[in-house]
């Protein structure tokens, strides 16, 4: 009977902690024809998170419960149950209950089709804002209209990847992770599931205006080179007005003897291609920042807790070298 992991990640989610759980469990209680293993990662949470999940463990043996020594961020609290899961195919979802864990039979049965990834398209979100719909699909365009890899407007990091993907992606060593673009990127036969993202069960979202924004940007640095291509053809047209306005001042001065004394339009220049300078040179910084990171080389992630099964030798080896203590 194949195996299946389901991977969630958690950070400070201790008020739906065990409601995530128990919808978790009536979906899972119902499939015969697959094992299941829970694999619930904590990123660093300070709200007792981590007790939560650990006493669910001590009750049922199927719940593997590994806590990252800090906050890494949600992507790489992700690859880390990528890394540690064991199943034929892993389910990646959150635990806030807006991936509803009732699609779950629908991501097995199409995996046993025959299909390697089966990803969920959401449609909307209940009680979502016109600001965050908006910047969400202006997001997909952008990151589309830049990169050669295409995402589907509204991908979720939930999605099923079988056991050939999961390895794909254990040993890509990009350190500002987009898994949504990383997914599609590795190819294999596809199928979508369509869903409505319901409310947030409880608590808050973890997601401020600057953590999206920091998203995106790693998500359009990662998969697209286009800006540096768009700031040499920027360069190039405002170095091309430049040279327009300089014949049309000498043609002005001494063909005409209409020249003007001043400096207005000296100083409108000098700032336009001043600033357009920093902005070149800021975008060239955020592709040199990302090369440094790196080229450093340091783990991914750290694990502060693993079950007393996890076994080492089943993470995927590679360029980026994952760092474990034991409790």
């Amino acid at each position: 009977m194949p195996l299946v992991s389901v991977v969630a990640p958690f950070f400070n989610e201790a008020e739906v902690a065990a409601q995530f759980h128990d919808a978790l469990r009536q979906v899972i209680s119902t499939l015969t024809d697959v094992e299941v293993e829970l694999v619930f990662v904590d990123d660093g949470s300070s709200d007792g998170t981590l007790l939560h999940l650990n006493a669910l463990a001590s009750l049922h043996p199927d719940i593997r419960v590994y806590s990252l020594s800090r906050n890494f961020g949600h992507q790489v609290a992700l690859s880390a149950g990528l890394d540690v899961a064991r199943g034929d195919a892993v389910i990646l979802m959150d635990s806030d209950l807006q991936h509803p864990p009732e699609l779950i039979p629908e991501l097995i049965r199409q995996w046993r089709q025959g299909v390697d990834i089966v990803a969920t398209i959401r449609t909307r979100t209940e009680g979502e804002s016109v600001f965050k719909a908006t910047t969400s699909r202006g997001f997909y365009t952008i990151l589309n209209a830049l990169s050669s890899t295409k995402v589907t407007a509204g991908a979720a990091d939930f999605c099923l990847l079988s056991r050939r993907v999961v390895e794909v992606l254990n040993s890509m060593p990009e350190r500002h992770r987009f898994l949504r673009g990383l997914v599609s990127w590795v190819g294999f036969p596809r199928a979508h599931v369509m869903y409505v993202a319901p409310r947030r069960a409880a608590g808050h979202t973890k997601y401020s205006l600057q953590k999206m924004l920091t998203f995106s940007f790693d998500a359009i640095f990662s998969f697209s080179a286009e800006p540096l291509r768009m700031a040499l053809r920027l360069g190039l047209g405002i170095s091309g007005l430049g040279l327009v306005y300089l014949v049309w001042t000498l043609v002005n001065g001494y063909v005409l003897g209409r020249l003007v004394p001043g400096y207005a339009s000296v100083i409108a220049v000098t700032l336009i291609l001043g600033g357009s300078q920093l902005c070149f040179i800021g975008l060239l910084g955020q592709y040199l920042a990302r090369v440094f990171e790196e080229v450093k080389g340091r783990p991914l992630y750290v694990f502060k807790q693993v079950p007393a099964d996890h076994s080492p030798g089943s993470i995927a080896d590679g360029p980026t070298t994952r760092a474990f203590t034991h409790r």
